[in-house]
């Protein structure tokens, strides 16, 4: 067992040290237990198990000592009090949607939303009887005339995908708690780094951390954090009841993953800005999508409630849906997949992928045009990336 601290540790210190738990053989490294079940020295203990009169692992769709390792860190590095673990960003969302809302429930969230989270508060919630109301994310008028009667639930991601904008988080926060809501927060595009949507004043916290937190393109899982109580409350029973568990093995990864997560986002980030400054001075790009910039239209809002401006930028060539495909077929080391926040550079065309279930009106809506692209930006030198584009654009 680790002896604890006597002091609060640092940022750096909590992604290589928090939630660490050693076996009788002092491992170095974090143990993986690959087991379903475990083993009670008598029937009694057993029985207090169930009743929950002592905590202790008992089934590993409920706990496990890997899993219970990734959500300390995570909690950690976020300064929630709380973590659960999911096996995909999706199931995270719907863990907390699902448990917040039940029949005649309302939920307000902003349009600008991947894919699929639109279609949960679109399509699913309502078929359960829950009242889904879209407003504009960056709209305060909007968000105040929505939440001028009472809501279960709000839900909105900042920045959204693909179009980087963001939403007030504290102004929203407050108007949501006014109206009794929860406010909930896809931090995907923020993440851990650089955006701190609880410290704002959200109350719970999603993440698909197949992105930046794995950010190696292995495994698939899920993060919900917030306060104690509440997750215990709201989350805790879907995932033991609907079985929203993610493996020890992919928890495992995901503890290595924290190590040198906040060293791969700064470089990262850093790549970003080079490229997205770039691509600002092309006469071939229309627009520039990076909260990094100066020319973003929320500038001011992405400094106040971010550290920096994340790994992506999405980008509209003055072209057709034929044009972006020779652009994007030209690249040589940016591969195209749907995939983000990973290691290597990744593209994809929003309109034929991620957003695709939407109208063509209400992708222009959003900003997503035929020549509108997303890059998530890696770690191979920026130069290389601008040449890379450079050549691809050549091809228009």
């Amino acid at each position: 067992m680790s002896i604890e601290p006597e002091r609060p540790l640092r940022r750096d210190t909590l992604a290589v040290r928090a939630g660490l738990r050693r076996s009788q053989f002092e491992e170095t490294a974090e143990a993986m237990y690959l087991t379903s079940g475990y083993v009670y020295p008598n029937a009694a203990e057993a029985e207090a198990t169930f009743t929950e009169e002592i905590q202790r692992y008992s089934y590993s769709r409920y706990s496990n000592p890997t899993v219970s390792m990734f959500e300390e860190r995570l909690a950690a590095l976020e300064g929630a009090e709380a973590c659960y673990a999911t096996p995909t960003g999706m199931s995270a969302v719907f863990a907390v949607l699902g448990g917040l809302c039940a029949a005649g429930d309302r939920i307000v969230a902003a349009k600008a939303l991947f894919g699929t989270c639109y279609s949960i508060c679109a399509d699913v919630l309502p078929r359960w009887g829950v009242e889904a109301v879209f407003v504009d994310g960056t709209d305060l008028d909007q968000w105040r005339e929505a939440l001028s009667v009472p809501t279960t639930a709000v839900f909105f991601e900042t920045p959204s995908n693909p179009t980087m904008t963001l939403v007030d988080i504290a102004a929203v926060s407050e108007l949501a708690h006014a109206a009794g809501a929860t406010v909930v927060v896809d931090n995907v595009f923020g993440t851990p780094l650089f955006s701190s949507p609880i410290r704002h004043g959200a109350d719970i916290v999603v993440y698909s951390s197949t992105k930046h937190i794995d950010g190696q393109g292995r495994i698939l899982g899920g993060a919900v954090l917030g306060r104690e109580q509440q997750l215990r409350e709201v989350v805790r029973p879907m995932i033991r009841n609907l079985g929203l568990t993610i493996s020890a093995f992919n928890a495992w990864v995901l503890v290595k993953s924290l190590e040198t997560m906040d060293l791969r986002l700064r470089a990262q980030e850093a790549n970003a800005v080079q490229v997205a400054n770039w691509l600002e001075a092309r006469p071939e790009v229309s627009l520039v999508c990076y909260p990094g910039l100066a020319s973003h239209p929320q500038a001011d809002l992405a400094r106040r409630q971010m550290s920096g401006g994340g790994t992506v930028v999405t980008f509209t060539v003055d072209t057709d849906k034929a044009g972006a495909y020779r652009v994007l077929d030209a690249l040589a080391i940016i591969d195209i997949s749907n995939n983000l926040g990973d290691t290597k550079s990744l593209i994809t065309h929003p309109s034929t992928t991620t957003h695709s279930r939407f109208s063509e009106p209400e992708r222009c809506e959003m900003g997503i045009l035929d020549g509108t692209m997303r890059l998530s930006v890696g770690l191979e030198d920026p130069l290389d990336l601008i040449d890379d584009l450079e050549a691809a654009f050549a091809k228009l």
